[in-house]
Protein backbone atom coordinates (compact mmCIF):
# COMPACT_ATOMS: atom_id res chain seq x y z
CA UNK A 1 0.00 0.00 0.00
CA UNK A 2 1.09 3.74 -0.77
CA UNK A 3 2.34 6.00 2.26
CA UNK A 4 -0.23 8.20 3.89
CA UNK A 5 1.65 10.97 4.39
CA UNK A 6 2.62 12.40 0.55
CA UNK A 7 4.93 14.91 1.57
CA UNK A 8 6.92 16.81 4.28
CA UNK A 9 4.84 20.07 4.59
CA UNK A 10 3.88 19.94 8.28
CA UNK A 11 0.88 22.10 8.35
CA UNK A 12 -0.47 21.36 5.60
CA UNK A 13 -0.44 17.19 6.27
CA UNK A 14 -2.07 18.47 10.02
CA UNK A 15 -4.14 20.41 8.34
CA UNK A 16 -6.01 17.77 5.29
CA UNK A 17 -5.57 14.63 7.99
CA UNK A 18 -8.75 12.76 7.76
CA UNK A 19 -8.80 9.23 8.72
CA UNK A 20 -10.55 7.04 6.50
CA UNK A 21 -10.95 3.18 6.38
CA UNK A 22 -12.97 1.11 4.21
CA UNK A 23 -16.05 -0.74 5.05
CA UNK A 24 -14.10 -3.86 5.06
CA UNK A 25 -10.82 -3.55 6.32
CA UNK A 26 -8.51 -6.72 7.21
CA UNK A 27 -4.52 -5.96 8.18
CA UNK A 28 -3.88 -9.82 6.87
CA UNK A 29 -4.68 -8.45 3.96
CA UNK A 30 -3.24 -5.13 4.58
CA UNK A 31 0.37 -6.70 5.11
CA UNK A 32 0.01 -9.32 2.66
CA UNK A 33 -0.89 -6.96 -0.83
CA UNK A 34 2.61 -6.94 -2.13
CA UNK A 35 4.00 -8.90 -5.81
CA UNK A 36 4.79 -12.02 -4.76
CA UNK A 37 8.14 -12.25 -5.53
CA UNK A 38 9.40 -8.90 -3.27
CA UNK A 39 11.11 -9.65 0.03
CA UNK A 40 8.91 -9.09 3.18
CA UNK A 41 11.25 -10.49 5.86
CA UNK A 42 14.79 -11.37 6.42
CA UNK A 43 15.67 -13.84 9.14
CA UNK A 44 19.16 -13.28 10.38
CA UNK A 45 20.39 -15.88 12.92
CA UNK A 46 23.80 -15.46 11.16
CA UNK A 47 23.35 -14.99 8.15
CA UNK A 48 20.08 -13.12 6.06
CA UNK A 49 17.19 -15.48 4.62
CA UNK A 50 15.01 -13.52 2.72
CA UNK A 51 11.32 -14.41 2.67
CA UNK A 52 8.94 -13.39 -0.12
CA UNK A 53 5.64 -11.95 0.08
CA UNK A 54 4.71 -15.27 -1.68
CA UNK A 55 5.90 -17.28 0.71
CA UNK A 56 4.29 -15.70 4.13
CA UNK A 57 1.81 -15.76 2.73
CA UNK A 58 1.65 -19.33 1.92
CA UNK A 59 2.85 -19.84 5.43
CA UNK A 60 -0.48 -17.22 6.75
CA UNK A 61 -2.82 -19.24 5.20
CA UNK A 62 -1.04 -23.27 5.90
CA UNK A 63 -1.47 -21.96 9.72
CA UNK A 64 -5.07 -20.76 9.37
CA UNK A 65 -5.91 -23.52 8.53
CA UNK A 66 -4.32 -25.60 11.50
CA UNK A 67 -5.69 -23.18 13.97
CA UNK A 68 -9.22 -23.78 13.21
CA UNK A 69 -9.71 -20.42 15.20
CA UNK A 70 -13.37 -19.12 15.10
CA UNK A 71 -14.13 -16.05 14.54
CA UNK A 72 -13.68 -13.50 18.02
CA UNK A 73 -11.45 -16.44 19.77
CA UNK A 74 -8.28 -15.31 21.61
CA UNK A 75 -5.01 -17.42 20.13
CA UNK A 76 -1.99 -16.52 21.78
CA UNK A 77 1.11 -16.21 20.11
CA UNK A 78 4.43 -17.06 22.06
CA UNK A 79 7.11 -16.46 19.44
CA UNK A 80 10.09 -13.88 19.41
CA UNK A 81 10.99 -12.20 15.99
CA UNK A 82 10.69 -14.66 13.13
CA UNK A 83 8.59 -15.07 10.01
CA UNK A 84 6.68 -17.60 11.35
CA UNK A 85 5.87 -14.78 14.07
CA UNK A 86 4.48 -12.60 11.26
CA UNK A 87 2.31 -15.19 9.71
CA UNK A 88 0.95 -16.02 13.04
CA UNK A 89 -0.57 -12.96 13.46
CA UNK A 90 -1.64 -13.00 9.97
CA UNK A 91 -3.14 -16.08 10.66
CA UNK A 92 -5.31 -14.94 13.28
CA UNK A 93 -6.52 -11.86 11.57
CA UNK A 94 -7.39 -13.53 8.30
CA UNK A 95 -9.37 -15.86 10.80
CA UNK A 96 -11.13 -12.60 12.24
CA UNK A 97 -9.67 -14.09 15.53
CA UNK A 98 -8.01 -11.93 17.94
CA UNK A 99 -3.76 -13.00 18.48
CA UNK A 100 -2.20 -12.14 21.99
CA UNK A 101 1.17 -11.57 21.67
CA UNK A 102 3.33 -13.03 24.80
CA UNK A 103 6.79 -11.84 25.92
CA UNK A 104 9.22 -15.17 25.95
CA UNK A 105 10.59 -13.96 28.90
CA UNK A 106 7.32 -14.38 31.16
CA UNK A 107 7.52 -16.87 33.61
CA UNK A 108 3.89 -19.03 34.61
CA UNK A 109 2.63 -16.86 36.61
CA UNK A 110 2.63 -14.00 33.80
CA UNK A 111 1.30 -16.00 31.10
CA UNK A 112 -1.56 -17.88 33.56
CA UNK A 113 -2.49 -14.65 34.11
CA UNK A 114 -3.46 -13.32 30.54
CA UNK A 115 -4.05 -16.53 29.14
CA UNK A 116 -6.81 -17.05 31.75
CA UNK A 117 -8.15 -13.43 31.65
CA UNK A 118 -8.13 -13.70 27.81
CA UNK A 119 -9.60 -17.31 27.59
CA UNK A 120 -7.22 -18.12 25.03
CA UNK A 121 -7.15 -22.08 24.28
CA UNK A 122 -4.65 -21.99 21.04
CA UNK A 123 -1.33 -21.12 21.70
CA UNK A 124 1.49 -20.50 18.69
CA UNK A 125 4.96 -20.60 19.93
CA UNK A 126 8.26 -22.27 18.98
CA UNK A 127 9.90 -25.78 20.59
CA UNK A 128 11.82 -23.44 23.67
CA UNK A 129 7.96 -21.96 24.21
CA UNK A 130 6.54 -25.50 23.61
CA UNK A 131 8.18 -26.50 27.10
CA UNK A 132 7.42 -23.05 28.65
CA UNK A 133 3.62 -24.09 28.19
CA UNK A 134 4.05 -27.81 30.05
CA UNK A 135 2.38 -26.05 33.09
CA UNK A 136 -1.35 -25.60 30.80
CA UNK A 137 -1.99 -29.04 29.56
CA UNK A 138 -5.44 -27.44 28.32
CA UNK A 139 -4.08 -25.41 25.39
CA UNK A 140 -3.74 -26.69 21.96
CA UNK A 141 -0.24 -25.63 21.37
CA UNK A 142 0.95 -25.19 17.51
CA UNK A 143 4.79 -25.28 16.47
CA UNK A 144 5.05 -24.61 12.69
CA UNK A 145 8.55 -25.23 12.95
CA UNK A 146 7.76 -28.89 13.97
CA UNK A 147 5.37 -29.52 10.46
CA UNK A 148 2.17 -28.23 9.34
CA UNK A 149 -0.15 -30.06 6.90
CA UNK A 150 -0.58 -29.25 3.43
CA UNK A 151 -3.08 -26.77 2.42
CA UNK A 152 -4.67 -24.34 -0.35
CA UNK A 153 -5.40 -20.70 -0.01
CA UNK A 154 -7.19 -19.46 2.70
CA UNK A 155 -9.77 -17.17 2.64
CA UNK A 156 -9.82 -14.05 4.71
CA UNK A 157 -12.85 -13.75 6.79
CA UNK A 158 -14.95 -10.28 6.18
CA UNK A 159 -13.94 -7.89 9.40
CA UNK A 160 -13.94 -4.18 9.52
CA UNK A 161 -12.06 -1.63 11.22
CA UNK A 162 -13.66 -1.58 14.29
CA UNK A 163 -13.63 -5.34 14.39
CA UNK A 164 -11.52 -6.80 17.17
CA UNK A 165 -8.06 -8.06 16.24
CA UNK A 166 -5.52 -7.32 18.91
CA UNK A 167 -5.12 -8.28 22.65
CA UNK A 168 -1.81 -6.59 23.89
CA UNK A 169 -1.83 -6.45 27.57
CA UNK A 170 -0.02 -3.46 29.27
CA UNK A 171 3.04 -3.91 31.74
CA UNK A 172 1.33 -3.49 34.54
CA UNK A 173 2.88 0.07 36.03
CA UNK A 174 -0.18 0.03 38.66
CA UNK A 175 -1.99 -3.40 39.70
CA UNK A 176 -2.60 -6.06 37.23
CA UNK A 177 -1.87 -5.75 33.48
CA UNK A 178 -4.96 -5.04 31.93
CA UNK A 179 -5.83 -6.27 28.13
CA UNK A 180 -5.88 -2.76 25.44
CA UNK A 181 -7.95 -4.42 22.54
CA UNK A 182 -7.54 -2.80 19.24
CA UNK A 183 -9.60 -3.01 16.21
CA UNK A 184 -8.45 -3.74 12.45
CA UNK A 185 -7.74 -0.43 11.89
CA UNK A 186 -4.76 0.17 14.41
CA UNK A 187 -2.44 -0.90 11.59
CA UNK A 188 -3.35 1.96 9.68
CA UNK A 189 -3.68 4.13 12.71
CA UNK A 190 0.25 3.53 13.39
CA UNK A 191 1.17 4.17 10.09
CA UNK A 192 1.71 8.00 9.63
CA UNK A 193 3.88 7.97 12.80
CA UNK A 194 5.99 5.40 11.45
CA UNK A 195 5.86 7.01 8.57
CA UNK A 196 6.70 10.88 10.19
CA UNK A 197 9.32 9.28 12.77
CA UNK A 198 11.59 7.47 9.73
CA UNK A 199 10.78 10.14 7.70
CA UNK A 200 8.54 9.02 5.73
CA UNK A 201 9.16 5.45 5.55
CA UNK A 202 9.26 3.58 2.18
CA UNK A 203 11.60 5.23 0.28
CA UNK A 204 13.35 2.91 -2.59
CA UNK A 205 16.55 0.79 -0.93
CA UNK A 206 14.49 0.93 2.92
CA UNK A 207 15.15 -1.99 5.08
CA UNK A 208 13.81 -1.52 8.60
CA UNK A 209 15.34 -3.75 12.04
CA UNK A 210 14.44 -2.72 15.80
CA UNK A 211 16.06 -4.75 18.61
CA UNK A 212 12.21 -4.84 20.34
CA UNK A 213 10.78 -8.04 20.78
CA UNK A 214 7.62 -8.12 18.74
CA UNK A 215 5.52 -9.07 21.88
CA UNK A 216 5.58 -5.80 22.82
CA UNK A 217 3.82 -2.65 20.56
CA UNK A 218 6.67 -0.84 20.04
CA UNK A 219 8.55 -3.92 18.09
CA UNK A 220 4.97 -5.09 16.55
CA UNK A 221 3.30 -2.40 15.48
CA UNK A 222 5.72 0.62 15.15
CA UNK A 223 8.57 -1.97 13.56
CA UNK A 224 7.20 -5.58 11.46
CA UNK A 225 3.43 -5.19 10.57
CA UNK A 226 3.74 -0.93 9.31
CA UNK A 227 7.02 -2.41 7.39
CA UNK A 228 4.89 -5.43 5.74
CA UNK A 229 2.41 -2.92 5.03
CA UNK A 230 4.04 -0.40 3.34
CA UNK A 231 6.49 -3.45 1.41
CA UNK A 232 9.75 -2.63 3.48
CA UNK A 233 11.67 -5.22 4.05
CA UNK A 234 11.49 -5.93 7.81
CA UNK A 235 14.81 -7.76 9.14
CA UNK A 236 13.74 -10.61 12.19
CA UNK A 237 16.73 -10.97 14.38
CA UNK A 238 15.78 -10.83 17.98
CA UNK A 239 18.76 -11.05 20.26
CA UNK A 240 18.30 -12.87 23.20
CA UNK A 241 20.48 -9.89 24.87
CA UNK A 242 21.07 -6.94 23.44
CA UNK A 243 24.82 -7.07 22.26
CA UNK A 244 25.48 -3.40 20.37
CA UNK A 245 28.51 -4.70 19.70
CA UNK A 246 26.55 -7.41 17.08
CA UNK A 247 24.62 -4.12 15.03
CA UNK A 248 26.82 -2.80 12.37
CA UNK A 249 27.47 -6.54 11.34
CA UNK A 250 23.51 -7.05 11.15
CA UNK A 251 23.46 -3.67 9.73
CA UNK A 252 25.77 -4.39 6.91
CA UNK A 253 24.52 -8.11 6.10
CA UNK A 254 21.28 -7.01 6.09
CA UNK A 255 21.62 -3.79 4.42
CA UNK A 256 19.47 -2.13 7.34
CA UNK A 257 18.59 1.91 6.49
CA UNK A 258 16.08 2.43 9.37
CA UNK A 259 16.34 1.21 12.94
CA UNK A 260 13.79 1.87 15.92
CA UNK A 261 16.27 1.76 18.92
CA UNK A 262 15.07 2.54 22.59
CA UNK A 263 16.56 4.65 24.58
CA UNK A 264 18.26 2.14 26.50
CA UNK A 265 19.64 0.26 23.27
CA UNK A 266 20.91 4.00 22.40
CA UNK A 267 22.71 4.58 25.63
CA UNK A 268 24.41 1.13 25.68
CA UNK A 269 25.90 1.68 21.71
CA UNK A 270 26.82 5.04 23.16
CA UNK A 271 28.74 3.24 26.30
CA UNK A 272 30.40 0.84 24.01
CA UNK A 273 31.18 4.05 21.20
CA UNK A 274 29.50 2.17 18.37
CA UNK A 275 29.73 3.94 15.49
CA UNK A 276 27.22 3.51 12.63
CA UNK A 277 27.27 4.26 8.94
CA UNK A 278 24.78 4.07 6.27
CA UNK A 279 21.48 4.81 7.74
CA UNK A 280 18.47 6.72 6.64
CA UNK A 281 16.94 7.14 9.48
CA UNK A 282 16.82 6.26 13.76
CA UNK A 283 13.45 6.52 15.78
CA UNK A 284 13.47 6.08 19.00
CA UNK A 285 10.49 6.17 21.75
CA UNK A 286 9.63 5.15 25.33
CA UNK A 287 11.61 8.12 27.12
CA UNK A 288 12.54 11.17 26.50
CA UNK A 289 16.26 12.00 24.76
CA UNK A 290 18.49 14.60 25.86
CA UNK A 291 20.58 17.43 23.88
CA UNK A 292 23.34 15.16 24.29
CA UNK A 293 21.95 12.03 22.95
CA UNK A 294 21.07 13.90 19.88
CA UNK A 295 24.32 15.47 19.03
CA UNK A 296 25.71 11.76 19.86
CA UNK A 297 23.04 10.10 17.11
CA UNK A 298 24.25 12.51 14.76
CA UNK A 299 27.99 12.44 15.31
CA UNK A 300 27.73 8.06 15.81
CA UNK A 301 24.87 6.93 13.76
CA UNK A 302 24.88 9.93 10.72
CA UNK A 303 21.43 10.96 11.12
CA UNK A 304 19.16 13.01 13.50
CA UNK A 305 17.03 10.45 15.85
CA UNK A 306 13.70 11.60 15.65
CA UNK A 307 12.06 10.85 19.10
CA UNK A 308 8.38 9.34 19.04
CA UNK A 309 5.51 8.99 21.71
CA UNK A 310 2.96 6.71 22.35
CA UNK A 311 1.56 3.81 24.74
CA UNK A 312 0.07 0.82 24.72
CA UNK A 313 -3.59 2.10 24.76
CA UNK A 314 -2.52 4.86 22.24
CA UNK A 315 0.51 4.29 20.31
CA UNK A 316 2.58 6.37 17.65
CA UNK A 317 0.38 9.82 18.51
CA UNK A 318 3.63 12.27 18.58
CA UNK A 319 7.00 12.52 16.63
CA UNK A 320 9.85 14.42 15.44
CA UNK A 321 10.58 14.29 11.90
CA UNK A 322 14.04 15.82 10.45
CA UNK A 323 12.59 16.23 7.18
CA UNK A 324 9.54 17.86 8.59
CA UNK A 325 10.80 20.52 11.01
CA UNK A 326 13.71 20.82 13.69
CA UNK A 327 13.83 18.68 16.82
CA UNK A 328 13.89 20.37 20.02
CA UNK A 329 16.13 18.86 22.70
CA UNK A 330 13.82 18.04 25.91
CA UNK A 331 10.83 17.72 23.56
CA UNK A 332 9.33 14.27 22.07
CA UNK A 333 7.70 15.88 18.97
CA UNK A 334 4.54 17.80 17.53
CA UNK A 335 1.48 15.78 17.24
CA UNK A 336 1.04 13.07 14.23
CA UNK A 337 -1.20 14.06 11.80
CA UNK A 338 -4.62 12.97 12.60
CA UNK A 339 -4.40 12.85 16.35
CA UNK A 340 -5.05 16.01 18.45
CA UNK A 341 -3.03 16.12 21.48
CA UNK A 342 -3.52 18.48 24.11
CA UNK A 343 -2.64 19.41 27.81
CA UNK A 344 -5.76 19.01 30.11
CA UNK A 345 -6.45 19.85 33.45
CA UNK A 346 -8.43 17.76 36.24
CA UNK A 347 -11.33 18.80 34.94
CA UNK A 348 -10.70 17.64 31.08
CA UNK A 349 -10.24 21.48 30.19
CA UNK A 350 -7.20 22.48 28.29
CA UNK A 351 -4.75 24.32 29.61
CA UNK A 352 -1.96 26.55 28.75
CA UNK A 353 0.85 25.37 31.52
CA UNK A 354 1.59 21.51 32.64
CA UNK A 355 -0.74 19.20 32.71
CA UNK A 356 -2.10 15.81 31.50
CA UNK A 357 -1.17 14.55 28.06
CA UNK A 358 -4.28 13.51 26.21
CA UNK A 359 -5.40 12.62 22.97
CA UNK A 360 -8.78 13.23 21.92
CA UNK A 361 -11.34 10.33 20.67
CA UNK A 362 -10.96 9.39 17.35
CA UNK A 363 -7.43 8.87 16.95
CA UNK A 364 -6.46 5.38 14.32
CA UNK A 365 -4.45 3.88 16.78
CA UNK A 366 -6.92 4.24 19.89
CA UNK A 367 -8.24 0.99 21.32
CA UNK A 368 -11.52 0.23 21.49
CA UNK A 369 -11.06 -0.48 25.03
CA UNK A 370 -9.62 -2.93 28.49
CA UNK A 371 -10.56 -6.40 27.24
CA UNK A 372 -13.42 -7.33 29.86
CA UNK A 373 -13.16 -3.98 32.06
CA UNK A 374 -15.47 -0.86 30.80
CA UNK A 375 -14.81 0.59 34.71
CA UNK A 376 -11.08 0.62 33.56
CA UNK A 377 -11.84 1.91 30.19
CA UNK A 378 -14.18 4.90 31.23
CA UNK A 379 -11.63 5.64 33.81
CA UNK A 380 -8.84 6.74 30.93
CA UNK A 381 -11.38 9.42 29.73
CA UNK A 382 -12.12 12.89 30.63
CA UNK A 383 -14.90 13.35 28.22
CA UNK A 384 -13.22 13.39 24.48
CA UNK A 385 -9.81 13.34 26.18
CA UNK A 386 -7.95 9.72 26.64
CA UNK A 387 -5.76 10.81 29.91
CA UNK A 388 -2.31 9.06 28.85
CA UNK A 389 -1.60 9.46 32.75
CA UNK A 390 1.43 10.77 31.86
CA UNK A 391 2.16 14.94 32.63
CA UNK A 392 3.81 17.01 30.03
CA UNK A 393 3.68 20.95 28.28
CA UNK A 394 3.43 22.30 24.89
CA UNK A 395 5.19 24.89 24.03
CA UNK A 396 5.08 25.70 20.33
CA UNK A 397 3.27 23.18 19.20
CA UNK A 398 5.96 21.00 20.61
CA UNK A 399 5.32 18.23 23.30
CA UNK A 400 7.61 18.10 26.23
CA UNK A 401 7.41 14.87 28.27
CA UNK A 402 7.50 16.11 32.36
CA UNK A 403 7.11 12.48 33.40
CA UNK A 404 4.20 9.92 34.32
CA UNK A 405 1.99 10.87 37.43
CA UNK A 406 3.81 8.65 39.61
CA UNK A 407 7.40 9.59 38.10
CA UNK A 408 7.06 13.36 39.09
CA UNK A 409 9.03 14.34 42.04
CA UNK A 410 7.69 16.73 44.21
CA UNK A 411 10.38 18.49 46.54
CA UNK A 412 10.65 21.48 48.72
CA UNK A 413 7.08 22.84 46.35
CA UNK A 414 9.14 22.31 43.26
CA UNK A 415 7.34 19.38 40.80
CA UNK A 416 10.45 17.48 39.21
CA UNK A 417 10.95 15.20 35.92
CA UNK A 418 13.10 12.25 36.29
CA UNK A 419 13.85 12.29 32.83
CA UNK A 420 16.02 15.72 32.74
CA UNK A 421 18.29 14.72 35.52
CA UNK A 422 19.26 11.32 33.76
CA UNK A 423 20.06 12.68 30.84
CA UNK A 424 22.37 15.61 32.69
CA UNK A 425 24.08 12.52 34.66
CA UNK A 426 24.11 10.70 31.22
CA UNK A 427 26.67 13.33 29.93
CA UNK A 428 29.06 12.36 32.60
CA UNK A 429 31.67 10.32 31.74
CA UNK A 430 31.65 7.75 34.37
CA UNK A 431 28.25 7.23 33.71
CA UNK A 432 26.92 4.25 31.56
CA UNK A 433 22.92 4.31 32.90
CA UNK A 434 21.29 6.64 34.91
CA UNK A 435 17.60 5.95 36.75
CA UNK A 436 15.97 9.11 38.92
CA UNK A 437 12.95 8.38 41.65
CA UNK A 438 11.71 10.81 44.83
CA UNK A 439 12.74 9.05 47.95
CA UNK A 440 10.63 10.25 50.85
CA UNK A 441 11.94 13.15 53.04
CA UNK A 442 9.87 14.27 56.25
CA UNK A 443 11.09 18.13 55.14
CA UNK A 444 10.80 18.25 51.63
CA UNK A 445 8.12 15.89 50.86
CA UNK A 446 10.30 13.84 48.67
CA UNK A 447 14.23 14.38 47.77
CA UNK A 448 15.90 13.53 44.60
CA UNK A 449 17.37 9.96 44.58
CA UNK A 450 19.98 8.75 41.18
CA UNK A 451 20.50 4.95 40.74
CA UNK A 452 23.77 4.91 38.74
CA UNK A 453 25.45 2.10 36.63
CA UNK A 454 29.06 2.88 35.86
CA UNK A 455 30.90 2.84 32.67
CA UNK A 456 33.84 -0.11 32.75
CA UNK A 457 36.78 1.62 34.38
CA UNK A 458 34.73 3.59 37.16
CA UNK A 459 35.07 2.59 40.85
CA UNK A 460 31.55 3.66 42.97
CA UNK A 461 33.19 5.74 45.42
CA UNK A 462 31.77 8.36 47.69
CA UNK A 463 34.28 10.86 45.94
CA UNK A 464 32.41 10.05 42.37
CA UNK A 465 28.84 10.37 44.00
CA UNK A 466 29.91 13.71 45.05
CA UNK A 467 31.21 14.34 41.78
CA UNK A 468 28.16 13.50 39.86
CA UNK A 469 26.15 15.68 42.16
CA UNK A 470 28.46 18.82 41.50
CA UNK A 471 28.22 17.84 37.60
CA UNK A 472 24.18 17.57 37.85
CA UNK A 473 23.97 20.69 40.29
CA UNK A 474 26.02 22.95 37.68
CA UNK A 475 23.78 21.23 34.69
CA UNK A 476 20.69 20.94 35.56
CA UNK A 477 19.38 23.26 38.90
CA UNK A 478 20.20 23.84 42.33
CA UNK A 479 17.00 22.41 43.51
CA UNK A 480 16.89 19.11 41.36
CA UNK A 481 19.94 17.60 41.75
CA UNK A 482 20.25 14.18 43.45
CA UNK A 483 21.19 14.57 47.22
CA UNK A 484 21.95 10.96 46.73
CA UNK A 485 23.31 8.53 44.48
CA UNK A 486 23.66 5.05 44.79
CA UNK A 487 25.47 3.04 42.12
CA UNK A 488 24.10 -0.55 40.76
CA UNK A 489 25.49 -3.42 38.71
CA UNK A 490 22.48 -2.44 36.35
CA UNK A 491 19.13 -0.94 36.61
CA UNK A 492 16.26 -2.60 36.61
CA UNK A 493 14.48 -2.47 33.21
CA UNK A 494 10.90 -3.96 31.39
CA UNK A 495 10.87 -5.73 28.37
CA UNK A 496 10.92 -2.94 26.48
CA UNK A 497 14.40 -1.63 27.94
CA UNK A 498 12.48 1.01 30.22
CA UNK A 499 13.61 1.96 33.23
CA UNK A 500 11.68 0.07 36.18
CA UNK A 501 11.34 3.64 38.20
CA UNK A 502 8.74 1.83 40.41
CA UNK A 503 11.04 -0.66 41.59
CA UNK A 504 13.58 2.19 42.54
CA UNK A 505 11.42 3.76 44.06
CA UNK A 506 10.30 0.70 46.44
CA UNK A 507 13.93 0.31 46.82
CA UNK A 508 14.41 3.71 47.95
CA UNK A 509 11.35 3.71 50.30
CA UNK A 510 12.81 0.75 51.65
CA UNK A 511 15.87 2.21 52.89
Amino acid sequence: MARILDGTDYQRLCRDFRWHYPARLNMADQCLAHPAGDVAIIEHDGQPRPVTFGELAAMTDRLAHALGAAPGERVGILRTQSAWTAAAHLAVWKSAAISIPLFKLFGPEALALRLKDAGARIVVTDPEGRAMLAPFPDLHVIVPEEGLPEAGAFATRPTGPEDPAVLIYTSGTTGAPKGALHGHRVLTGHLPGVEMSHDLLGQPGDVIWTPADWAWIGGLFDVAMPGLALGVPVVASRMARFQPQAVPSLIADCAIRNLFLPPTALKMMKAADITLSGLRSVASGGEPLGAEMLEWGRRALGVTINEFYGQTECNMVASSSGMMFPPRPGAIGRAVPGFDIRIIDEDGNPTDGEGDIAIRRGAGSMMLGYWQNPQATAARFRGEWMVTGDRGVIEDGYIRFVGRDDDVITSAGYRIGPSEIEDVLLTHPAVAQAGVVGKPCPLRTQIVKAYVVLRPGHAPTDELAAALQDHARRLSAAHSYPREIAFLEALPLTVTGKVMRRELRAMAQAE
